[in-house]
C-alpha cells in the first residue's frame, strides 16, 4: 500500500473531522449548542483511550495476560464517586471560571502564580513522554502499512536522520491540526464546542474499528474465543496468559495500577479539560457514570483475544505484539481493514493530542508566560487596546513546542519503551496533582506552602525514579545510573529507593513519590495556618455547595469604574467580545445597560473571573487589582474568626467527653454541643451580613468627604449635594446600628419593657399616620379595615408601633409606583388579636418565606434588586410579638402578593409582660 494513499485517506478523515468541528463552533455561535448532550459529554470523556489503549493493551496482554485490566479497571471504580468528587470539581470550575487544572489548583490556593507555575512545569514534562506515546504509535503504524502486504517492524528511529524521520513531520501535521481545531479564535468562556463534538465523534470511530478487528480476529482468524482460549491451553508458553501467574500480575503492581489510573482519569490535563472545563451541564455527569465504564468494557472486550490470536498467528516471527490489531488483518490480506485500523489509531491520537497540547498550551500561556511578560513594563501590555492576538500567538507557539519536545523524548527514549509503559509514566506524573486537588476541595486547613512543597517533592521523586531511568535505559545517560543511583550511595538506587525491592518501576515510583508527596503537604500545612487570602479561597472551594451568591463578594471590599474594568477586559479577549460580555451580565442584572452597571463586588468578581477565561486567575486578579481600589481584609479579621470557631469547636470536644462519662446528661449534652455549632454559624453569618451592610454607607460617606477634602473650592450646589447624601448615609448608618444593638438587647433578654394597657386600634392608626407619606410619595393604596372595639393588651406600645411599621414600610416597598395596593385589618379571632397587612406585590416563593425572617435576609435577589432597608425589621419583630406569647408568619404566592399577619393572644400577652417587667 503506498504511502500516499494513506496520507490522502488520513487527510480526508482529518478533514472530516474538522468540519464536524466547524459545524459545532458555528452552532455555539448561534446559541444551539451541539455538546449539550450528556451522551456527547461521556464519549468525549473517551479521550481516556489513545493509542495506548488502540495498539498497547493488546501488547501488554500479549505479556503479562490479564495485566492490561488494572488501567481500566480503576477509572471504572473511580466514577462511582465522580456524583461527589468530579460534581464538585465541575462546581468549582463552573463557579471560578477555571481554565486548566494549573489554574485550578493557584485558585484554591490564594490564585498563587508560583504554584500555577509549578504545576503547569510537572504537567508540561509530565505529558510529554505520552504524547511522544502517540507519535511513537502513528509512526510505526505508517511504517508497517507503507510495507503492506509484507509485514516489516520499522527501523529504530535514531538511525533515520532527524529531517528524514516521518515521526517529525507527522508531529508538525499535528501541530497544525491542535492549532486549527482550538486556537482559531480566543473564547472568554474557554470551552472549545467543535473539538470536543469531534472528540466525542472520533470516540465512536476507535470503538467501532476496534470492535470490528476484534469480530474479525475473533470470528473469521479463529473460530471464536473458545477456539482462541483451547489452544492456549494446549500451548505451555502460552498458558500462564489466562491466569495471574503471568508477569507483573501481583497484587502490589495489580493495586498501584489500578490506583493509578483512578488518579490519571480525574487530573490528566485532557481528562480535566473535557470533564470540567468543557462541561456545560454539570447533570451529564449522570449519564457519564455508566456510559463511560461501559465504553472501557465495549474498547477492551477483545484485546486479550486479539493478543493471544497474535501470539498464536505469528509464533516465532517477531512481530511487535504493539502492532497486533494493525499485522493482523494485515497478514490475512485484507488491506482495507488494515488501513481502516491506521485511522482508527490516527484518530485516538489525533484526539488525545488534540485535547492535550489545548490544555497544556492554556496552562503554559496563562500560569507561565503571561506572568512572566506582566511583570515586564517596559513591554507596554497595559498600553494595548487588544491583546487577545498575543494571547492566541503564544498558545500557537506553546502548541508546536510541546509536540516538538514530544518528538525530542521519542527520539531519545522512546524506543527503550512499549506504549504501556511510556504512558504509564505520565500517569505517575500527573497523579502528584491528587493530594492538591483532592485535599484543596475538602480540607480547609490546606495551605500553599504545603501545596508546593507536596507537588515539589513528589515530581523530585517521579523524576528521579521514572523519568531519568527511562533515559538511561535509552543510553542517554549512564548505565551505571540504575545500578547505584548517586555515586557511593546505592541505598538511592532510583528503582530500588531505600532498599524497597520487589515492585515494578511504576508501583516503586508512585508509592515513594506519593509518600513524600501527600507528607510534606499535610506536615507543613500543619505548620503554618493558611492566609486571609488563602482562608478565603478555602472557603469558596470546600464550600461551593452552599453558596447562593457570586462567589468573591464576601473576599473583596473597596471600589471599582466600569469604565476601567471594561478596557481591561477588552485588552485580553477582544473589545467586542468584553462588550458583549459585560452586556450579557448587565441584562442578568436587571440593569439597562453596560454603563449603568453599578460598581460592587459582583462586578469585580465577574470582570475577574471572565478575565480568568483568558489568562487564568492568578493573573487576572493581578490585572484587576491594577485598576480597582482593594481594601484588602484583614488577616486578624480572618484570624479571630478562625480563633472563635477552633475555641467552639474545642469546647464541644469536651461536651461529648463528658457526655460519655456521666450518661444521665447525655441527651442534654449533644444538645449543648448542637447548639453550640449553630451559634457558630449563626455567628460567621451574622458578622459577614454586619460587615457587609456596614461597609456601603461608610463607603460614600468616606468618598465623598475625601471629594470635599481634596477639591475646598467645589460648587456650592455640589457641595450641598454631597453633604445631603452623606446625612443620608450617615442616617442610614445610624438606624442599622440601632436595630443590630436592639436586635443584640432583644436576644440577650436585656431590653426595655414599658409594659401599659394599650389598644391594638390605636397601634394600627399610629402606625398608619406615621408612613401615610411614604404611600403618598409612592402613589399606593392604603386602606384600613379595624373594628369599633378590641380587647385591651398589657404591652410596650411603642414596640407594637415599631411592628406594624416594619410591616407597612416592607409592604410599600415591594408594590409597584401608582399600582400598588396595601389594606391592612385587624379582628378578634377567639384565639387572640391578629393583624393582617396585604400587599399586591411580587409575592415571595416557598423558599423566599423560610428565610424572610432570618437577619439580613429580605425578598427578591438580594444581589441584583435589593430593597433599601437592613434586613433586620422582621427579626425584630418577630422576636417583639414572640415576647408576649404571639405569633409572626407570611402567607404568599410567588407573583400574587404577600400577607404578613401576627396574632397577639390577649391572655398571655400580659402574662409575658409581666415576667420582662
Amino acid at each position: 500500500m503506498t504511502g500516499s494513499i494513506i496520507v490522502v485517506a488520513s487527510f480526508l478523515y482529518l478533514a472530516f473531522l474538522f468540519a464536524v468541528a466547524y459545524v459545532g463552533d458555528k452552532r455555539a455561535d448561534a446559541g444551539r449548542s451541539l455538546i449539550a448532550n450528556p451522551t456527547i459529554y461521556a464519549l468525549s470523556l473517551a479521550v481516556y483511550c489513545t493509542t495506548w489503549t488502540y495498539y498497547g493493551s493488546v501488547g501488554r496482554a500479549a505479556s503479562s495476560g490479564l495485566g492490561f485490566v488494572p488501567i481500566f479497571l480503576g477509572p471504572t471504580l473511580v466514577v462511582a464517586l465522580w456524583w461527589f468528587v468530579m460534581l464538585k470539581m465541575v462546581r468549582i470550575g463552573k463557579t471560578h471560571r477555571i481554565t486548566s487544572i494549573a489554574d485550578f489548583i493557584a485558585s484554591r490556593y490564594g490564585k498563587s502564580q508560583l504554584l500555577g507555575g509549578l504545576v503547569t512545569v510537572i504537567a508540561v514534562l509530565g505529558v510529554i513522554p505520552y504524547i511522544a506515546l502517540q507519535l511513537k504509535a502513528v509512526s510505526t503504524s505508517f511504517s508497517i502499512l507503507t510495507h503492506y502486504p509484507a509485514i516489516v517492524m520499522p527501523a529504530k528511529s535514531e538511525t533515520v536522520p532527524w529531517l528524514a524521520d516521518t515521526t517529525l513531520y507527522i508531529a508538525l501535521m499535528m501541530a497544525a491540526f491542535t492549532i486549527l481545531f482550538g486556537t482559531r479564535h480566543l473564547d472568554a468562556t474557554e470551552r472549545h464546542e467543535g473539538m470536543v463534538a469531534a472528540v466525542a465523534f472520533e470516540s465512536l470511530v476507535k470503538l467501532v474499528i476496534f470492535l470490528v478487528v476484534g469480530l474479525f480476529v475473533t470470528f473469521s482468524l479463529f473460530d471464536g474465543p473458545e477456539d482462541i482460549f483451547s489452544r492456549v491451553a494446549e500451548d505451555p508458553a502460552l498458558r500462564h496468559l489466562t491466569g495471574m501467574e503471568a508477569g507483573g500480575n501481583s497484587f502490589g503492581n495489580w493495586f498501584a495500577l489500578t490506583l493509578l489510573s483512578m488518579l490519571a482519569v480525574m487530573f490528566l490535563p485532557r481528562q480535566f479539560q473535557v470533564a470540567v472545563v468543557e462541561n456545560v451541564n454539570e447533570n451529564h455527569l449522570r449519564r457519564a457514570i455508566w456510559l463511560f465504564p461501559l465504553y472501557l468494557l465495549l474498547i477492551n472486550i477483545f484485546v486479550l483475544p486479539i493478543a493471544l490470536g497474535g501470539l498464536i498467528h505469528f509464533a516465532g516471527q517477531g512481530v511487535d505484539a504493539d502492532t497486533f490489531v494493525l499485522t493482523l488483518p494485515m497478514a490475512s490480506g485484507h488491506g482495507w481493514l488494515a488501513l481502516l485500523v491506521f485511522i482508527g489509531g490516527l484518530s485516538a491520537a489525533t484526539g488525545m493530542i488534540i485535547v492535550e497540547t489545548i490544555a497544556l498550551s492554556t496552562m503554559v500561556c496563562n500560569d507561565l508566560v503571561m506572568p512572566l511578560l506582566l511583570r515586564y513594563r517596559w513591554l507596554a501590555l497595559q498600553g494595548r487596546e487588544d491583546l487577545s492576538g498575543l494571547l492566541l500567538g503564544i498558545r500557537r507557539f506553546a502548541i508546536v513546542l510541546i509536540l516538538l519536545l514530544g518528538y525530542l523524548y521519542f527520539r531519545l527514549a522512546g524506543e527503550a519503551h512499549a506504549l504501556v509503559s511510556i504512558g504509564l509514566i505520565s500517569f505517575a506524573a500527573v497523579a502528584q496533582f491528587a493530594p492538591a486537588m483532592i485535599g484543596g476541595m475538602y480540607w480547609r486547613g490546606a495551605t500553599r506552602p504545603g501545596a508546593l512543597a507536596g507537588l515539589s517533592g513528589g515530581f523530585a521523586v517521579w523524576l528521579y525514579t521514572l523519568l531519568l531511568p527511562s533515559f538511561a535505559k535509552s543510553g542517554w545517560l549512564p548505565i551505571e545510573f540504575l545500578q547505584v543511583g548517586i555515586p557511593g550511595t546505592e541505598w538511592l538506587r532510583p528503582q530500588e529507593l531505600f532498599g524497597l525491592k520487589g515492585l515494578d518501576p511504576i508501583a516503586h515510583s508512585l508509592f515513594w513519590s506519593l509518600l513524600v508527596n501527600i507528607g510534606a503537604y499535610i506536615c507543613v500545612s500543619l505548620i503554618r495556618r493558611p492566609n486571609a487570602r488563602e482562608a478565603g479561597q478555602a472557603t469558596l472551594f470546600v464550600d461551593v455547595f452552599k453558596q447562593s451568591r457570586p462567589a468573591g463578594d464576601a473576599f473583596w471590599r473597596g471600589s471599582a469604574r466600569i469604565g476601567d474594568l471594561l478596557p481591561l477586559i477588552g485588552r485580553f479577549i477582544g473589545p467586542e467580545r468584553a462588550r458583549g460580555a459585560f452586556a450579557d451580565y448587565a441584562r442578568s442584572r436587571g440593569v439597562a445597560g453596560v454603563d449603568a452597571l453599578p460598581a460592587d463586588a459582583g462586578l469585580v468578581h465577574f470582570a475577574e473571573t471572565t478575565l480568568a477565561g483568558a489568562i487564568g486567575s492568578a493573573s487576572a486578579r493581578v490585572m484587576v487589582a491594577s485598576v480597582v481600589q482593594e481594601e484588602p481584609l484583614g488577616l486578624d479579621e480572618v484570624m479571630n474568626i478562625l480563633d472563635e470557631a477552633s475555641q467552639v469547636r474545642a469546647y464541644s470536644k469536651r461536651l461529648e467527653l463528658k457526655s460519655r462519662e456521666l450518661e444521665t446528661a447525655t441527651s442534654e449534652l449533644r444538645s449543648a454541643n448542637e447548639r453550640l455549632k449553630e451559634l457558630d454559624r449563626l455567628k460567621d453569618d451574622f458578622m459577614s451580613s454586619v460587615t457587609h451592610e456596614l461597609r456601603t454607607p461608610l463607603t460614600s460617606i468616606r468618598a465623598f468627604s475625601e471629594m470635599l477634602l481634596d477639591d475646598p473650592r467645589i460648587d456650592l450646589t455640589e457641595r450641598k449635594r454631597f453633604l445631603g447624601i452623606i446625612v443620608s448615609e450617615t442616617e442610614r448608618l445610624t438606624r442599622l446600628v440601632n436595630q443590630v444593638l436592639d436586635m443584640a438587647k432583644i436576644e440577650s433578654g436585656h431590653a426595655d419593657w414599658h409594659n401599659g394597657e394599650v389598644s391594638l386600634i390605636e397601634v394600627v392608626e399610629q402606625a398608619v399616620a406615621s408612613t401615610s407619606q411614604l404611600f403618598k410619595d409612592k402613589e399606593v393604596a392604603l386602606t384600613m379595615d379595624l373594628p369599633e372595639s378590641v380587647p385591651i393588651l398589657l404591652a410596650d406600645r411603642d414596640r407594637l408601633v415599631q411592628v406594624v411599621l416594619n410591616l407597612l414600610s416592607n409592604a410599600v416597598k415591594f408594590v409597584a409606583r401608582g399600582e400598588g395596593r396595601v389594606a391592612i385589618h385587624l379582628c378578634d379571632t377567639g384565639e387572640g388579636l391578629r393583624v393582617d397587612v396585604a400587599d399586591n406585590g411580587p409575592g415571595l416563593t416557598e423558599q423566599e418565606q423560610i428565610v424572610v425572617f432570618e437577619k439580613f435576609r429580605q425578598g427578591g435577589n438580594t444581589m441584583t434588586d435589593k430593597p433599601q432597608g437592613t434586613g433586620l425589621g422582621l427579626p425584630i419583630s418577630r422576636q417583639i410579638v414572640e415576647h408576649y406569647g404571639g405569633r409572626l408568619w407570611v402567607e404568599s404566592v410567588a407573583g400574587a402578593g404577600a400577607c404578613f399577619s401576627f396574632l397577639l393572644p390577649c391572655g398571655k400577652s400580659t402574662e409575658g409582660s409581666e415576667e420582662a417587667g
